[in-house]
């Protein structure tokens, strides 16, 4: 059975497409790259392995391979519990593409929440209600944005 690895980078490609786009235009590809690597690093330090390896069955081939990239699990109570602490994370997993990719924790907050509502055309309702449910409250904010509340609750799951 052959494998068709220019499949699954279509599919990543779609979606760095896709938030690319929202994030600004076709010129944010990169941005958009770094912000998934970014995000990615920090959600799945907030998330229990189980409902990681849920979101993971539900991600493209290309974008599981970002999210596991470097993953070690993580040390009880090591993940942040703030939106603020999150975005902070980001920031600084973006390290100096940062000042590039964010003028202001503002901006980097709302690019956080337009991930969100890209990923939330990639995995189902159910799963991104899953993963509002485990994140400390404080952080659900950045889920329960309008553009990620009206995606999850379209699909009826």
């Amino acid at each position: 059975m052959p494998m068709h690895f220019e499949d699954y980078a279509v599919k990543g490609n779609e979606f760095l497409n896709s938030l690319a786009f929202e994030l600004g235009g076709k010129n944010y590809k990169e941005s958009a790259a770094r912000l998934t690597r970014c995000v990615f690093r920090v959600l799945r330090n907030c998330l229990t392995p189980e409902e990681s390896l849920e979101l993971l069955a539900q991600l493209p081939m290309a974008l599981k391979a970002v999210y596991v990239d470097g993953w070690q699990l993580p040390k009880r109570n090591a993940h942040p519990r703030r939106e603020e602490d999150f975005i902070s994370l980001v920031m600084k997993e973006d390290g100096l593409a940062a000042y590039r990719d964010f003028s202001n924790e503002a901006d980097a907050r709302q690019s956080v929440k337009i991930f969100f509502g890209v990923l939330g055309n990639y995995v189902s309702g159910g799963q991104m209600r899953e993963m509002i449910g485990v994140l400390p409250s404080g952080i659900r904010s950045l889920l329960e944005d309008d553009a990620v509340s009206n995606r999850i609750n379209s699909l009826n799951l």
